[in-house]
């Protein structure tokens, strides 16, 4: 039960936390200023000084975590061997592809299955979201009440939105169920069943992602000048032309990071196949909870280190051959 005391007691360590990193910052700043400005007298000290905490911040969160976790990959840390891990080599990077990541489902067959959800959830964000996009970038009224209410999945806590979602899929009386009872069909066991256990998490994250990506491709579109859709037009250009040869072109720099953002964000979701995946279907799960599960349900650090560090470079790779082979972020002039 959570009481006075230790809701004063943890504002009181982030109330002290705040402060260190603010004391932090000014002994840092006052340090680079007497060497920058007051010693060497350097002409650009002050992006120096503005940028010294933010990097301070990413080496501390961010580069020295990937180094102690690379580390950990070499080691064959777990609960058993907790305190003093033996360095093992490469053994867990070997093991990611030829033991089981979860308790039957081997790495290729659950890559595969992360394949497929990545492609069909993108897929339809970049579809639906594309086509939103045009019918909002026309002369209509109410324009801004359909963004508004466009940006609402978005908007609305991930958390929050997928155990709605949860509840809907219940088998005994989730909205979808009730539906097709009242309509004479069968009730479809969505938590039980793994092919409807997946077109379950598909449904849920189509519907959180093809705002940001409408949203996104509307700004884009938005910056397209009329006049060449005005000058297709006297040359007897039909809608299908433009969009092809006007609009796609000329909306590659904002689709190319929209796609790789949402591939990205698809490929690492979390809470949607966790959340949705109740009752732990190996069937359902995808590589970043099967990462989860690794680490935190079987206790195999040094191989989840491993694991996520093959994640990490699919991932690299995927970005490298897209961004070159696809020329995508290069101007429509060059294409």
């Amino acid at each position: 039960m959570i009481t006075n005391e230790v809701i004063l007691k943890s504002l009181s360590e982030v109330g002290s936390t705040v402060l260190l990193i603010l004391a932090g910052t000014v002994l840092i700043e006052a340090l680079l200023y007497f060497i920058l400005v007051k010693w060497v007298k350097y002409k650009y000290a002050l992006p120096f000084m503005l940028l010294a905490p933010a990097a301070i911040g990413l080496i501390a969160l961010v580069i020295y975590p990937l180094i102690w976790e690379l580390r950990l990959s070499f080691t064959n840390m777990s609960l058993r061997a907790f305190k003093n891990p033996e360095f093992i080599g490469f053994k867990n990077y070997v093991r990611v592809f030829t033991e089981p990541v979860l308790k039957q489902k081997m790495f290729f067959p659950l890559f595969g299955q992360t394949i497929l959800w990545t492609v069909v959830n993108v897929t339809f964000h970049v579809g639906v979201g594309l086509f939103l996009a045009i019918l909002l970038n026309r002369n209509m009224r109410g324009k801004g009440i359909y963004r508004t209410l466009l940006i609402l999945p978005w908007a609305i806590p991930q958390v929050i939105a997928v155990l709605a979602w949860r509840g809907e899929f219940n088998f005994s009386y989730g909205y979808f169920n009730i539906i097709l009872t009242r309509l004479g069909l069968t009730p479809v066991p969505w938590m039980t069943d793994p092919t409807a256990n997946f077109i379950a998490m598909c449904l849920t994250n189509i519907w959180l992602g093809i705002p940001f990506m409408s949203v996104t491709l509307l700004g884009g579109l938005q910056s397209i000048s009329t006049e060449y859709y005005e000058a297709a037009e006297m040359d007897g250009a039909n809608g299908w032309q433009q969009f092809r040869n006007i609009t796609l072109p000329l909306l590659q720099p904002v689709l190319t990071p929209a796609i790789l953002l949402g591939t990205f964000w698809t490929f690492n979701n979390f809470n949607v196949p966790f959340f949705i995946n109740q009752n732990e279907l190996e069937s359902s799960d995808i590589m970043v909870t099967g990462l989860f599960r690794a680490a935190f349900q079987y206790n195999r650090y040094g191989f989840s280190a491993a694991f996520a560090f093959v994640i990490f470079t699919l991932l690299m790779i995927f970005t490298i051959f897209y961004m070159r082979y696809t020329r995508s972020l290069k101007g429509a002039y060059e294409s």
